[in-house]
């Protein structure tokens, strides 16, 4: 029994099929095509936002964005994924968010807008190849290349750091979801056949070539628990509130990044059995990405899969985001063969894991991990093997 496995395909036959879906929407064609990739994290959950270490990896699937200028000062948008056309007049674009796929794409153009770069009337096609609401990172693949495509428009070049950071505003500002910069940063400057650890405070990335001999599986649970995106935010939360009772007596933290486990140990009092849970998790889980970086430099995989089954372990026991649907996941990677370490990715309460397989044992994992967690809760997931791909990027002029 073999699950579905998803392909991205050949990037000029996606390009060739979204200017003819542009043509059948708009019918023109379109002036520009942008790419920005998903992602997954290696290792290195829920640290972002705590000034803390990661090491995502752009994957091979993207959100694509084509677009052309149009005659007055709207910007139209279609989804292919919703199948969906929104409209929105630029001069009274701001405004609360609506929980639909369109806040992102209006976030962006706000965004932009606030910060002067002009932001022209358009015909917007989006085709996104990375599923929604799995933890890859859909949404900071449309806000950037969205945002490449609509100041292609104006032909400004805004540098991509920025961007990045804006985008991230726009997703905090007008979504609601309260990220790190994480996401967003790999879209613009992930590299092909390389991790991307990334220190969070002073954004400076340090690239770690992956081993040849590996592939990242990516196993989707398909489920998304509706609590996510409360819950988010109240992990967040939790840590903000442990670094105001702790900064009192220790002036030096800005942030979790700044505490060790001893600082956290010494200040149990001030904080409830939750938070300190929590912040033990980032605190940790900082120190795993560190050594993780020094286990890729020694092409020690063994080394980086038991860090991440540690990374897992903490994210379900001390920060409370895994779900039985990722526990039954990862359990079952454990028992395969040719599986060095698996881990669930991104926010949590459903989503995806991510696996390290050896690349001849691929095959056999996805059909038994299909199989098993099929029997075991009904669900038939599907699976995503990719390399380590490139950041955003235009296609065509």
């Amino acid at each position: 029994m073999t699950s579905p496995i998803l392909e991205p395909g050949p990037v000029s036959k996606r390009a060739d099929k979204i200017a003819e879906r542009f043509q059948a929407v708009y019918g023109t064609t379109p002036l520009g095509l942008f790419r920005a990739p998903g992602r997954v994290n290696l290792i290195g959950e829920h640290t972002d936002y705590n000034d803390g270490f990661v090491m995502p990896v752009a994957i091979d699937f993207c959100c694509y964005a084509a677009i052309t200028p149009s005659a007055d000062d709207k910007l139209s948008v279609y989804s292919e994924q919703f199948h969906e056309s929104v409209e929105f007049d630029l001069d009274q674009i701001a405004g609360s968010a609506r929980q639909h796929w369109s806040d992102y794409v209006r976030g962006v153009a706000v965004v932009l807008r606030c910060e002067g770069y002009p932001v022209k009337g358009a015909d917007l096609l989006l085709d996104g190849q990375v599923p929604i609401g799995s933890g890859l990172s859909s949404s900071a693949a449309i806000e950037i290349a969205t945002a490449l495509a609509l100041t292609s428009l104006s032909e400004i070049t805004i540098p991509l750091l920025e961007v990045a950071r804006l985008c991230q505003r726009a997703e905090n500002t007008y979504t609601g979801a309260r990220c790190g910069i994480m996401d967003q940063f790999v879209s613009c400057f992930g590299r092909e056949n390389y991790a991307l650890m990334l220190d969070c405070r002073s954004l400076e990335p340090t690239y770690l070539r992956l081993p040849s001999s590996i592939r990242l599986v990516i196993c989707n649970t398909m489920v998304r628990h509706e609590l996510a995106a409360g819950e988010y935010n109240e992990r967040r939360a939790s840590c903000e509130r442990v670094v105001k009772a702790v900064c009192k007596s220790l002036p030096r933290v800005r942030a979790l990044r700044d505490l060790t486990r001893e600082d956290l140990e010494r200040h149990r009092n001030l904080i409830s059995d939750v938070d300190f849970r929590r912040c033990r998790h980032v605190i940790t889980e900082n120190a795993r990405v560190i050594d993780a970086k020094e286990a890729l430099r020694d092409l020690d995989v063994a080394r980086l899969g038991a860090l991440m089954y540690q990374s897992h372990d903490s994210l379900d026991r001390d920060y409370e985001v895994s779900c039985h649907e990722l526990n039954v996941m990862v359990e079952l990677a454990r028992k395969c063969v040719g599986v060095y370490g698996a881990r669930m990715t991104g926010g949590g309460f459903g989503g995806c894991t991510i696996n390290l397989v050896e690349n001849d044992a691929v095959a056999e994992f996805q059909s038994k991990v299909a199989h098993e967690y099929k029997t075991t809760t009904g669900l038939a997931p599907q699976i995503f093997v990719s390399g380590a791909a490139g950041g955003a990027s235009e296609l065509i002029k």
